[in-house]
């Protein structure tokens, strides 16, 4: 394999790693304490995200519901950036036994336009 090669398989696996983490570090600080490390919540008030339909299914509902809350969740926008939510988002959707599709900030920011 030639060197080049080596190096962009190697920085885009680190990409991809600092990603994750930086969408964990986001859930440890603001979603950890109701939702647990182990994603499972604290039912009936804090939903487990764990095989929630909502997380795992299309991005747009997740992506709203923490821009805006619901019930006892607290609205994140204006409180994060758009990368921060697609981070955490990204991290949620990826844990835990959950295999949707990451998010960009860009498809937080369209959500966000939106009435």
């Amino acid at each position: 394999m030639k060197p080049l090669i080596v190096v962009s398989v190697l920085a885009l696996a680190a990409g991809t790693a600092v990603a994750q983490t930086s969408g964990q570090s986001v859930y440890a600080g603001y979603c950890q304490a109701c939702h647990q490390a182990s994603g499972l919540g604290m039912k009936p008030v804090f939903p487990p995200l764990a095989g929630n339909a909502i997380v795992v299914g299309p991005p747009g509902p997740v992506i709203e519901r923490v821009l805006n809350g619901k019930s006892s969740m607290p609205p994140f926008k204006g409180q994060l950036d758009n990368a921060q939510i697609a981070a955490a988002v990204t991290y949620i959707r990826s844990s835990w036994g959950n295999h949707a599709s990451s998010v960009t900030a860009a498809e937080v920011a369209a959500a966000g336009k939106t009435p």
